[in-house]
């Protein structure tokens, strides 16, 4: 993933440096190729050092082996057994009373899903994906002829935000989403792994 981005930046790169080629060198042989050359060892630089600055796993003893949201209280717990190693407070949905049960509701889901993918590009300050929907959810859905929706995260605050830092932490904002302040969000992607299970609670 990480060299990914670092040829995604490559090409950008290799845009802007060509663009602002001075006319002269424009005509030099070879001067485009060159170019491109150097924009793409910068970008996979970038890669490299893009994947150093990702936090750091724990080890395995020091990982939670589940992850409890209360959303009554606001509040996410990693547990290792029954000590809790880590408390959070978090933001919901829009609308965060009740189960999520279709497509643009704005309800975050109670139930017992997985933390099952990981995003450190995405629109949110990293971001792991929960298994929304499960089973029950899909039936559900059939039956009432709905889209459950899917996309259900933890994640960081917006990367490009449109209110202040504070709103983020006292208000409901996600589209169904469990939100956490940066700081908070590399200590659950560290301390959490692929599978690890989560159970939201009401």
């Amino acid at each position: 993933m990480p060299c990914f981005a670092g040829f995604r930046l490559a090409r950008a790169l290799t845009w802007v440096s060509v663009w602002n080629m001075s006319e002269g060198d424009k005509g030099r042989p070879g001067a485009g190729a060159l170019v491109q050359r150097r924009a793409l060892l910068r970008g996979l630089a970038a890669g490299v050092v893009s994947a150093a600055l990702m936090p750091a796993r724990a080890s395995a003893a020091e990982r939670a082996d589940r992850v409890v949201v209360r959303k009554s209280r606001r509040r996410v717990d990693l547990y290792r057994g029954e000590t809790i190693l880590r408390s959070y407070d978090c933001s919901l949905g829009l609308s965060p009373t009740g189960h999520k049960q279709r497509e643009g509701d704005f309800r975050t889901p109670e139930g017992s899903y997985y933390l099952d993918t990981r995003n450190f590009d995405s629109d949110f300050f990293l971001s792991i994906r929960i298994s929304y929907p499960n089973d029950q959810d899909f039936a559900w859905a059939r039956e009432h002829g709905v889209d459950p929706g899917n996309y259900i995260m933890i994640h960081g605050l917006p990367n490009q935000m449109d209110r202040p830092p504070s709103y983020y932490h006292t208000h409901d904002w996600t589209n169904g989403c469990v939100a956490v302040s940066n700081a908070d969000m590399v200590e659950i992607w560290m301390l959490t792994d692929f599978l690890t299970p989560i159970e939201i609670l009401a």
